[in-house]
Order: structure tokens, then sequence, then C-alpha cells
């Protein structure tokens, strides 16, 4: 036997026996060892016991979408499977006695709060007898995952699985006052679970109450001060609907997904609470005894009535391509339960039933047309009419340009929360008028570290900078392309803008033998935003340096400017910012308002041919105050609009001897190209002249000899 007892042959009161009378658990079949197994006396001398039993059975597991909470239990599967084969349904047998006194006698129910608990239904059996399941319950519930305790407690939900509507049964001895209140919690409140853990409550979650203090969270999950015990003599059972939404949150915050809370939040049955209960009350009388008090409470203050629908058959034809005609119609959605009236021909008025409540528009019963009709009827078809060319959506495309370039520079994208900490901006310094520190405020909050909506993405990369740091992560470039919020004036909500941001400190690739690894610059930042702009076509963007960027090192900042407009700043981190966020060494970010820069980005590819003629370079070296920023000598060269220019670079910036102190040498490259012949060097001599005349008039530079 399973339990390790080997049967042999034995004298019992001096009769040879070759067999055993066994209990369930001595067969491995349940927990009941009080006594022998008592089959059906319907089954017949020689069947095999598997098959009598139903061990034999087959499991189905299925995969159902949110929408159809309807079909989280068996009634709801075989509903289906009627509809498809244009079978009957036959639902299980209700046959139920009622005897004592009127259950309104005995208890009562007050809902304080119908939003969350619309309907609340209620039945009460007395003198039962707590004992284990009978082995079909219990077997039936064991194949579905759900673990057998008692008969009263197995029955509901034995009924959950067969009809979908959870229950739940209290001791009604230990319901202080007789009677059941439902009310929000208070917030702080703590109750205890049928799991004994100790729960904080807030009031936004619905509790059962009795007279005094909670017994159930609602849809949840039942309380260990009312839990049905081997001493329960009397049931109260219930059977509500509860607001999926509500009940959903409560089941998350808590971090209780229950059988219960899983359908409660998706939906149930509203109109099947009362026939449930009485489902229920039967199984318990006929398991555990006892009477079904007379009559049912159901606190049903504002019933819910489901709207009907305006069918056109024709407008089903149309959407399936199929020639379905209205008699059909008529018998797929009739197998569906749903309520049909013709209005007019071909037009149709129909009803969904309480368990459907997925079905809200006209195209929801278009779709079960085609479902019952089957998709192999539609025809395939040829789309009508010239095909359209794909027009992409231009900023997705420039967004997808920026990720490549960064991604060919090395950067990773990372996504950080939308929500941030209000403190975050003291440890950037920002000063009290800056208009970042103005930002809406959640309601609900899960920490006060994510409380406020963020108006920068610069305190997110520089949480996840430190995250990874702490991960002995030395070498990192990050970036995030993502919406901040940004106050409006004289208005009450944000406006939501989307910006680019990036982080980068360590060495710039790493360590390996083939190559020398340095450590990353602001160059190196500056660079990569250089090519993200030829990347996207956009011109006339300048780097202004800027010493008023609190968060910025003063010397090492500058402003992005698109002509006079100030699209970001890029910069070292100021060194407080870096030793509050545990930042090593030297590291660079750069923050741009996206949406702003590529207002300037080309919108045609336009061709250049490739030169037919040779270039001609000519190098310039010259003294200049150490102060003069080079981006304004090089604006400057392209400003005199001399002809043939075409392409002005750096390729040397020096400083020391024999350069005098407070002075620096630039090193550039001109390089002239006509596109209709080649250039003479008389030509090209001539434009340089000019070109070092002009520059030597406006910045009182020396030629470096």
């Amino acid at each position: 036997l399973p339990n390790g007892v080997e049967i042999k042959k034995s004298k019992i009161r001096g009769e040879l026996s070759e067999g055993m009378l066994c209990s369930e658990i001595e067969l491995g079949l349940g927990r009941d060892a009080t006594g022998i197994m008592i089959l059906s006396s319907d089954l017949p001398l020689g069947a095999n016991l598997g098959e009598a039993l139903g061990l034999k059975d087959t499991v189905l597991d299925i995969s159902i979408t949110p929408n159809r909470p309807d079909c989280l239990c068996a009634v709801g599967v075989a509903r289906e499977i009627a509809a498809l084969t244009n079978q009957k349904l036959r639902y299980p047998r209700l046959t139920l006695s009622e005897a004592g006194d009127e259950i309104h006698s005995k208890t009562s129910v007050t809902v304080k709060d119908p939003d969350l608990c619309p309907r609340y239904v209620a039945r009460v059996i007395e003198g039962v007898q707590i004992g284990p399941s009978p082995f079909w319950m219990s077997n039936r519930l064991e194949k579905v995952g759900v673990r057998s305790i008692n008969n009263v407690v197995d029955v509901t939900n034995y009924v959950m699985m067969e009809c979908g509507q959870p229950l739940h049964a209290f001791d009604f001895d230990l319901l202080e006052g007789g009677r059941i209140v439902v009310r929000r919690a208070v917030r702080g409140e703590q109750f205890v679970t049928l799991d004994g853990v100790k729960r904080t409550l807030d009031e936004e979650m619905l509790m059962i109450c009795d007279g005094v203090k909670p017994v159930a969270i609602a849809g949840v999950m039942g309380g260990l001060n009312s839990e049905i015990k081997e001493d329960t003599k009397v049931v109260l059972l219930e059977s509500a609907y509860f607001q999926p939404a509500g009940n959903r949150r409560t089941a998350k915050q808590l971090g209780l997904e229950t059988e219960a809370a899983y359908r409660f939040g998706r939906g149930i049955d509203y109109g099947g609470c009362v026939s449930a209960a009485n489902r229920a009350a039967q199984l318990i009388h006929k398991l555990a005894g006892g009477k079904v008090l007379g009559g049912v409470i159901d606190v049903y203050p504002a019933p819910i009535q489901p709207k009907p629908i305006r069918l056109s058959v024709q407008k089903v034809r149309h959407v399936l391509g199929t020639e379905v005609q209205s008699p059909q119609v008529i018998g797929y959605l009739k197998g569906l339960e749903l309520h049909v009236e013709e209005e007019e021909k071909d037009v149709l008025r129909v009803t969904p039933p309480s368990f459907r409540g997925d079905l809200e528009r006209e195209i929801d019963l278009i779709e079960e047309v085609a479902r019952l009709d089957g998709y192999e009827k539609i025809p395939m078809t040829l789309p009508k009419g010239p095909p359209s060319s794909e027009v992409r959506n231009r900023s997705l495309l420039l967004e997808e340009k920026t990720i490549d370039v960064l991604i060919h520079h090395g950067y990773h994208e990372v996504i950080t929360y939308s929500f941030t900490s209000p403190s975050s901006w003291d440890f950037l310094g920002l000063p009290p008028e800056d208009p970042r520190r103005t930002h809406l405020r959640i309601l609900n909050p899960l920490t006060e570290e994510f409380s406020v909506l963020r108006t920068s993405l610069i305190p997110g990369l520089l949480e996840v900078a430190r995250y990874n740091l702490s991960r002995k992560i030395l070498n990192l470039k990050l970036f995030e392309l993502k919406k901040v919020f940004l106050p409006q004036e004289g208005e009450k909500l944000p406006t939501e803008v989307k910006y680019l941001a990036g982080l980068a400190f360590g060495l710039d690739r790493e360590l390996h033998w083939t190559s020398v690894s340095r450590s990353v610059d602001f160059y190196d930042v500056k660079g990569c935003i250089e090519d993200l702009l030829e990347a996207l076509h956009i011109k006339g963007v300048t780097f202004v340096r800027s010493e008023d960027i609190p968060y910025l090192h003063p010397g090492k900042s500058s402003k992005i400017l698109l002509g006079t407009e100030t699209l970001g700043v890029i910069g070292e981190i100021h060194p407080q910012v870096s030793v509050h966020y545990d930042l090593p060494g030297r590291a660079y970010l750069f923050e741009i308002n996206f949406e702003e820069l590529v207002k300037g980005a080309e919108e045609e590819k336009r061709f250049r041919p490739l030169p037919k003629f040779p270039a001609v370079y000519r190098d310039l070296s010259m003294v200049v105050d150490e102060a003069l920023e080079v981006g304004r000598v090089t604006e400057s060269i392209w400003k005199f609009q001399q002809p043939f220019i075409d392409e002005v670079s750096v390729f040397d910036v020096y400083q020391g001897p024999p350069i005098p102190k407070g002075k620096k040498g630039i090193s550039y490259r001109i390089r002239f190209q006509a596109v209709d012949r080649t250039l003479t060097d008389e030509e090209v001599n001539r434009y340089h002249e000019k070109i070092i005349f002009q520059l030597m008039e406006i910045f009182k530079a020396e030629l470096r000899q």
C-alpha cells in the first residue's frame, strides 16, 4: 500500500484473510483515516478502481484571457463548448430544502460602501458537522490545485471552481453581534488573515466586519478570528460582488494573490450571487448535515442593468466578408445566452447577460459571430485600391537615429522611473527660483523617494550610476531619451517634453591588449553630441561656456545653443554632486531638450556628389589669449564667407614654453575645394592670407612661428 503496509495472508478470529478493508489515507487517495473508504453501491463487481473513482480523469489547463473571467470555471467553459458545438447546456441540479427560522430573524447585513460592494448575499446553515470531504470532492479539488481542508470550506471552493463565484464561510458563533457590516478599513488598522500574517490596512481597503471587528478582507482572504473549525456548528455563507478595481488594488498592495482575488479583480457574474449561495448551501446540507434557514439576505441597492447593443447584420457581413444571414447571427448569439430581439430587418437589439461584462460594443458582438461561425470561413482577399507607400513617423525616425549614434559611442540606454524625490533638486544645488523645483506631487506615492513627477532626467541617471558603481562597474556610459514634466504658467498640470540626457565616467573603453585606454573627458562627450548633430543634419548649434549651472563644474561646462535659444547643458559634474552620488574621479553629463533640438533637423535628404577635383589644404597656427574659446575662432572663419572653404578643423591646442604665460597656441587646418575646377596655389594663398588678417584684427592674434 502507499503507506508501506504489506497485505499478506493472515488469520483473523480463526479465519484466513487474504485482503484488507482500507481507508482513504491507507490507499493514498485522501486524508480520512476514521474508517474504511465506502464506495458507491452502484459500482459493478470487478470494475477497475481507477476508472470507478475517476482517477484516470484528464485535467485540461486552459489559458483564459483577462477579458473572459466567465470562463474561470467549469460552467463557463462548458457554456463555450455548448455554443461551439450547438449543444444544450445542462447546469448543476439545484434542489434546496429550507427549514427552521427565517434568516432575517437570525442575522442582518449592512453595506456602508455600495460603490466597492454593489451586492452582498448571505445564507445561514445551522447544525453542521465539520469533517473531511468525500473522496469525489477532495479529488476534484486537488486536480485543479486546491487543497482539501474540510467539508464546508471545500464546498465554497468547489462552487467557485464550478460556477466562478468566490464564496466565504464564517463561523457564525464567532461573529460578535451576529451580523455583517461591510465598510472601509481605518488607516493603520491591523488584521490577521487566515495565513496567520498580521496585515496593516488603509482606508481604501474594503473589510467584512461583524458588529465589533473586521472578520475578512473583502474578496481577498478571511480572518483567523472567524474561520471554520472542527467545533463550528453554525455557518454564515457569503456570496458577494466586489468592485474589480478596488479589489485588485487591495490584493496587490497586500501581496495576496488568492483564487478569489483573481476572479473578483477581473469581474465576476454579479447576477449569479444568489444561485451560487443556494448551490453552496445545498452541498453543505448534503455533506455536513444541518438545516438551511429559510430565505436569503440580498443587499443590492442599485441593481446593475446590462446595456443593450444595436447590431447590424449588414455590418457583420461587411467586417467579416462573409454572407452570414440574420437567423445564423441570432442563433450564434442565443447559443451564448445573449438576449436577442429583432428591431427591424437585419438590425438586432442584443442584451448581454450579467456574466459577459466584456461585451460593450457592436464590434464585440461581431467578434463573437466570427468565432462561432469559424475564422476559416473568412475569405482571403487582396487589398483593393493602389498600395500606399509607408510613411514613418518623423519623430520616431529621429529618435531611432539618435539611439543608434549614442550606442555607437558606447552608451547604454536606461529607463528610469518618472517619479523622483523632491530632495533631488537640493542635491543638485538648484536655486529656489529654478522652475524645475515646481513639480506635480503624486496623491498616493509608494515612498517619498518617488513622490513627485520628474522635471529633469539627471537625478535618475545619477541614481543608476551610483547603483552600478556599488556593484563595481567602474566604466560606464548611460543615456535616456524620455519625457519630463515641466510646469506651465497658469496651468495646474505640467507639459510633457521629451529630453535626452547622458552620463559618462571611467575609461573610454575596457582594458584590452590591442588598444590603449584613457579616461573619458569633456571632449569625448562633446564629440558624441557633435556626431549626433551631424547624423540628424542639424546646423547652427554652438557650445558657449557657462559658469551658472549649479550641478556642473563652473570652469568646465557649457550651454548648448541653437541660434540664441538654449537647448541644454554639457559639462563635468560638480565635485559636491559627485561626492553625494559616490561618483569616482571626474564624471560628465549632458541634457538636451530633444523636441526643440530636432526642430532644426533637415526634412529632406540632400544629395552631394563626390568631388571631382582635388582639395588644397592650408594650416594656420596662431597665439591667442588662453580665455578665448576655440569655437569662436572656428565660427569666425566660417563667417568670413571666403569662397571654396570646405572644412575647418582644429588639430592642436598648446600651452607652455615658448608660448607666453596667459596665452595658448591653436592650430587649424582649412580645406579649400571647388566643384568645377582645380584651385591654383595663388588663389588659395590669397584667400588664406585674408583669413589670417581678419583673425588677427578680431582676436588680436599673432602668427605662431
